[in-house]
């Protein structure tokens, strides 16, 4: 069976960035499980997987656009420190949950620490990044209709 829409796929991958280093693999654990055509994974990477085999291998590589956007200057800001009363040290990398400009859960991560303020970055930590995926297809099967109605596999 190739892979299409409602079809639920099993992968392994790795995930490599530009430089070549491992950002992400699924070896020693369980394979991907997603739902074609449910969003469930990035759109670069589904795409390039559609019509694909069980026990086929392939090389992807996902622009920005197709995978986790490119980098908005928008979400780059630096707040006033008595934003973050109650935290007593803040350093570079720490990650908080904030609270959007619509009542939205945002993550965000410490970019800078300074006199005047502390910078947040509320992108995603790939967006404007090139990916690599290696991925070999494990598995392959229709979806439920469950699975179908709910938009992920069960």
């Amino acid at each position: 069976m190739k892979i299409e829409n409602n079809s639920v796929v099993s992968i392994h991958y790795t995930l490599t960035g530009e430089d070549g280093e491992v950002i992400d693999t699924s070896e020693g654990r369980d394979p991907l499980n997603f739902l074609a055509g449910a969003s469930n994974i990035i759109p670069g990477l589904e795409q390039q997987l559609i019509g694909c085999s069980v026990g086929d291998k392939k090389d992807v590589v996902v622009q920005p656009e197709d995978g986790y956007g490119e980098l908005q200057a928008d979400l780059i800001q630096t707040l006033p420190k008595d934003m973050f009363t109650g935290i007593e040290k803040i350093e570079v990398g720490m990650e908080f949950q904030a609270q959007g400009p619509n009542g939205e859960v945002q993550f965000v991560v410490v970019k800078d620490v300074a006199d005047d303020g502390i910078t947040i970055d509320a992108n995603h930590a790939l967006a404007g990044k090139v990916l690599n995926f290696a991925v070999s297809v494990e598995a392959v099967r229709e979806a439920t209709q469950e699975e179908i109605d709910h938009g992920h596999v069960h």
